[in-house]
């Protein structure tokens, strides 16, 4: 038997069992149904359906802190402990259920184990090569190993991760909270300026502006795109000449207003930075510029991804599908905007812009606080959480 810092790994065959808790399906009766997130985020209550809804004769009812797995998924982490809101909903038979020893494992240990690396590799490389795309078969997902300190020496660890946790999350809420804080802020910021503000085209503050690119075979283009729901610009591999076909790209520079014109409607709106002049859309993607003195671009798109806004650019996006939903240049020139004086637009754009620098250092800070968790959990599980 190996061992972990002086700890056995065991077999999960021998701290859990196959359990099964069969209920009959009878069209008119309804069913809580369940599903196991990826990547250890937890079991959830799926959807409530009529028994008319599943082919299934039975679906096996899970219980508090049962272990539960998708037999598809399990190698992409898809392994949890069924938590209090789950118990009583059922799952089919693509969910193996199991129940722990209590003499040998506290849940909680599992819970935890459950969203470590160590368990998701394991569980990739049994799934490797079985029938049915890569199901695992339960039999050999309890051949899996785990480290099992003492019951006792479960539940201290498991307490010192319970609230390192907290704190993490504490720390999640603290800057959602601040999320909401700085969006209200913003918008207050901008009614201010914009209420009594005169409207007018946007065509006439910020014109259509394309800049074809002249296109060399051996020449990179690198790329620009724009995220829907105001996510801001991303960039793409950059794309060879010779490999332009029906992209046209046209060239986007830092300050432009830079529209998706087939995501408009879902807010594929933004403004081009610096990190993003000299690289190239395509066709898809239209570039407006403010008239200096005029307007800026970020008021502009601010505008434009505000309720109203957005409304105003779906109904210049006609179409039903959403990949027909494409918008008119022409009708985005048409529509009516605010335009405050260009001062009170500056001042917008100073606080937008401490607003994102705020923004941003919350965003690194929970890029940090993400990885500590797995780093957390990896020492507790090779004993050295002290």
């Amino acid at each position: 038997m190996t061992s972990v810092n002086g700890w056995p790994m065991v077999a999960l065959a021998e701290v859990a069992r196959p359990v099964q808790r069969p209920v009959a399906v009878v069209p008119g009766k309804l069913y809580r149904t369940l599903g196991v997130k990826w990547w250890g985020a937890g079991a959830y209550e799926r959807q409530t359906i009529d028994g008319s809804q599943t082919a299934a004769a039975t679906l096996n009812e899970v219980r508090e802190n049962d272990l539960i797995i998708n037999k598809i998924w399990v190698r992409h982490g898809s392994v949890a402990v069924v938590p209090p809101e789950v118990a009583g909903c059922a799952g089919s038979s693509e969910f193996p259920t199991f129940a722990f020893r209590a003499d040998k494992v506290i849940p909680r240990w599992f819970h935890w184990y459950s969203k470590s690396q160590a368990l998701w590799k394991k569980c990739d490389v049994l799934s490797q090569g079985t029938s049915g795309k890569n199901r695992i078969r339960p039999e050999k997902f309890l051949t899996i190993e785990l480290p099992l300190p003492s019951i006792d020496e479960q539940r201290r660890i498991v307490e010192r991760i319970d609230r390192l946790a907290a704190k993490l999350e504490e720390g999640r809420r603290t800057a959602y909270e601040s999320d909401v804080v700085t969006d209200s802020f913003l918008l207050a910021a901008y009614h201010k300026i914009a209420a009594s503000a005169p409207r007018k085209r946007f065509g006439d503050v910020a014109p259509l502006t394309r800049r074809p690119a002249e296109i060399d075979a051996q020449t990179e283009y690198p790329r620009v795109s724009v995220r829907s729901f105001g996510k801001g610009t991303f960039h793409n591999p950059p794309l060879l000449g010779s490999e332009i076909t029906w992209q046209k790209p046209f060239l986007v520079r830092s300050g432009d207003i830079l529209v998706s014109n087939i995501k408009a409607w879902e807010g594929a709106i933004a403004v081009a930075g610096p990190d993003d002049d000299g690289r190239f859309g395509s066709h898809r993607y239209l570039t407006f510029v403010p008239v200096k003195g005029v307007a800026t671009a970020h008021f502009l798109c601010f505008h434009l991804l505000s309720p109203k806004g957005l409304h105003d650019v779906g109904e210049a996006s006609p179409g039903s599908a959403d990949r027909n939903r494409t918008l008119s240049a022409k009708a985005m020139l048409e529509i009516p905007v605010p335009v405050p004086a260009f001062e009170q637009q500056l001042w917008f754009d100073r606080i937008w812009s401490r607003m994102v620098e705020a923004r941003k250092l919350r965003r690194e800070a929970a890029a940090a606080r993400d990885a500590m968790l797995p780093a957390i959990l990896d020492r507790a599980f090779r004993g050295e959480l002290s």
